[in-house]
Order: C-alpha cells, then structure tokens, then sequence
C-alpha cells in the first residue's frame, strides 16, 4: 500500500470536510454519528459513502460549485461545495444539516507559522498534514486499560513499529521512503479519542487514562504532528529513519 503526498499531505487525506450553512466545521467531537459514515476514494478522485440504514451514494468531485468560505478553528478557508445530492445524504446520516465541501484548488492554508519549518501547507485537518503514533505507545496505553483500544480511535495517518513506547516524543526530523518530515508538536487528545468508531458510542477512555500518565500542564499528548518538506510517495513497510 502506497501513499501519495501533494502540498496538504496525503492525496485525499482530510481533502473533505462537513459545515454548517454558516460554513462551521464539522467532526465528530459534536456530531459522533459521523463515525458511522465510511468513505472510500476510487482512482479518479470521486467519493463513495456508506452509513447504516441509507443507501450508498458516489459523489464525484467537483471543481465548479459554488465557492463558499468556511472556518476551520481560527482559519477561514475558500472551499468548493460538493451539491445538493451529496448535502442530503450526509444530513441525513448525521441527523443535522450540513454541506460537504473540498478545499478550493488555489487556496493555501499555512500551517500555523509558529510550527512550520518550510511554509507547509495544510488540507482540511485540525492543524498539521501528518499525526504519527508508534505501536508501542498504543501498547503501552493498552496495558493500562481495561480493554484495549485500536488505533482508529486516535486517527493517524503515519503508524509505525519497532520503536519503544512514545520515542517518537524524542524525534525532531525523520525521512520515510523519500519524504523528509519534521516532528514539530505533541498531538494534544480531545473528547474524540472517546468515540467507539464501529458504532459511534462515546465512552470514557482513554482520556482518563491518559491524565494519569500523559498530562502536561493542561493537556493530554498521544502522538507527534508532522509537516513534511517535499512532496513524494509514502508506503507500507518503509524504514524510519531519524534524522535528530
């Protein structure tokens, strides 16, 4: 398995995004019905969705809707509405109105400048293009739950193994296949770890876990954000090497 990485990261990673009619984001910390909804992205970039109870829908993307401007945390972004098709579908699945957008084509979103080390861009996600957490560290947190948890609940799009629990803390630069990334800031974990992704329940964990052993100041860390240097490909099997 091969990834590709364009000026926001992972081709198609975070490229969507849900929004209020007022172009509010959308994720699962308040709406956790949208875990129930499973996207896959064919070859040529259209998107198909499936959620309990509806029937399947492909969505192809496209470029030439109504441009709207909508908000990420403090970042307002120009963005693509994807129709009407796609807003009933997705409004159906989560119980709430919203519209699907696309980050517009010749929008740049800065990583916060405070962070970035080479102007990086970023699509629809929080903040960073690249959230790494190591095997380890999940095994290690998993010793101390009752039942474990998979790495879903977390949501990176770099894993990697072979490492000691959180030595990823310790990494500054790393190169992966023929991508030099930097490691720029500990991933700071919300209510949105809590949210069982096989059927949308909200529990407890880990989050109290994580405050007896991960808390620092006001802020549980689990992972590393990434921005990387250049674009490239990415894949299954690759060696980490750490540069600092």
């Amino acid at each position: 398995m091969q990834a590709s990485l364009d000026k926001y990261g992972i081709v198609n990673d975070r490229a969507w995004l849900l929004v209020t009619h007022s172009g509010l984001a959308m994720t699962q910390r308040e709406f956790p019905a949208m875990a129930l909804i499973v996207p896959k992205v064919d070859e040529a970039g259209a998107l198909s969705l499936t959620a309990p109870g509806i029937v399947p829908i492909m969505l192809p993307r496209t470029i030439n809707g109504a441009s709207i401007k909508v908000r990420v945390w403090s970042d307002e972004c120009v963005a693509v509405d994807q129709g009407e098709d796609a807003a009933q579908w997705l409004s159906r699945a989560i119980g709430k109105d919203c519209r699907l957008v696309v980050m517009d084509e010749n929008f740049d979103r800065p990583v916060d400048p405070e962070y970035a080390t080479n102007a990086q861009q970023v699509g629809f996600a929080d903040g960073f293009p690249f959230l790494l957490i190591s095997e380890g560290s999940l095994a290690d947190l998993n010793t101390k739950l009752e039942f474990p948890l998979p790495m879903n609940r977390f949501r990176p799009n770099i894993v990697v193994s072979g490492a000691e629990a959180f030595a990823e803390d310790e990494w500054r630069s790393i190169r992966i296949g023929s991508v030099l990334f930097d490691v720029v800031k500990p991933c700071s974990r919300c209510v949105m770890t809590s949210i069982d992704q096989e059927d949308g329940v909200l529990g407890r964990e880990p989050l109290r876990t994580l405050a007896a052993y991960r808390k620092f100041g006001n802020k549980l860390l689990f992972g590393q954000n990434l921005v990387h240097n250049n674009t490239g490909s990415i894949s299954v099997g690759d060696t980490v090497e750490i540069i600092a």
